[in-house]
């Protein structure tokens, strides 16, 4: 069941959305050649302290996790997609990195990721991760009243296919509101015209996930969590929280920088 969110309701989920948006800005701008994956997983947590909020990633268990998330932030490296467990690995020059993270604050979450690179960039990556982004800003600009799952779905997708990446199936954007993970689903490709219809006060989180090499294999690392492309290429993630508003899309977890 979907549930449509009061303006006020909108209003407390755009705090719990500015505090994961100061989490990821303070991340990006830590992460440096020798900063360990742990370091920035406190970083956020120290976050999240100052702000009174909590972690939905912490001690998240799903039906596929052999355990517990250990960590506040899902961190990727290289042809890590999602859900990478923070170690004591330290970053290194050309390091293409993905974070997720997200906040509980007053009974409502908040859900977003960037992807960006470490010192010397690969030419090949930035397009990547532009690529995610340009993506992104395709799904937000389909999530408006009236629209369809569908037409979300098929402008992300049309963004991805059309550069040449791949699209992990099965994994894709979701609903949030009290809980991290709500009603519907947001697959990352779809058919424009199909699916649930859009209206105001759906809140959704739309994440655009996308593989350097153009396949679309994957599978689960030895932890059970980190999803890596199966032919080894890099891949990148973007994602908003968008509330669905008479007004237009409002992206909840917009960043100051």
């Amino acid at each position: 069941m979907v549930e449509l969110k009061t303006n006020s309701s909108i209003d407390a989920m755009y705090e719990a959305g500015q505090v994961v948006g100061r989490a990821l800005t303070a991340v990006r701008k830590a992460a440096d050649v020798g900063v360990s994956l742990l370091e920035l997983d406190e970083l956020a947590h120290d976050v999240l302290r100052e702000a009174g909020a909590t972690s939905p990633f912490l001690g998240y268990r799903p039906s596929f996790a052999p355990t517990a998330f250990p960590a506040v932030i899902c961190a990727s490296v290289n042809d890590a997609i999602v859900h990478g467990i923070p170690t004591r690995y330290r970053l290194r020059d050309g390091d293409l990195v993905s974070i997720d993270f997200g906040a509980q604050l007053g009974g409502w979450a908040g859900d977003s990721a960037i992807s960006f690179t470490v010192g010397t960039a690969r030419p090949a990556d930035v397009r990547l991760i532009e690529t995610a982004e340009r993506a992104l800003a395709a799904g937000v600009g389909a999530a408006v009243v009236g629209n369809r799952i569908g037409d979300i779905a098929h402008a992300i997708g049309t963004v991805c296919r059309g550069a040449g990446y791949g699209i992990p199936d099965g994994f894709g954007g979701h609903g949030i509101g009290r809980q991290m993970h709500e009603d519907p689903g947001v697959p990352n490709e779809g058919r424009p015209g199909r699916g649930m219809k859009l209206r105001h006060g759906m809140v959704l989180a739309i994440e655009p996930m996308l593989i350097g090499g153009g396949t679309d294999g994957y599978h689960a690392d030895v932890d059970g969590w980190t999803l890596r492309t199966d032919d080894g290429s890099r891949a990148a993630h973007a994602e908003h929280t968008v509330a669905i508003t008479d007004e237009g899309p409002r992206v909840l977890t917009a960043r100051a920088d």
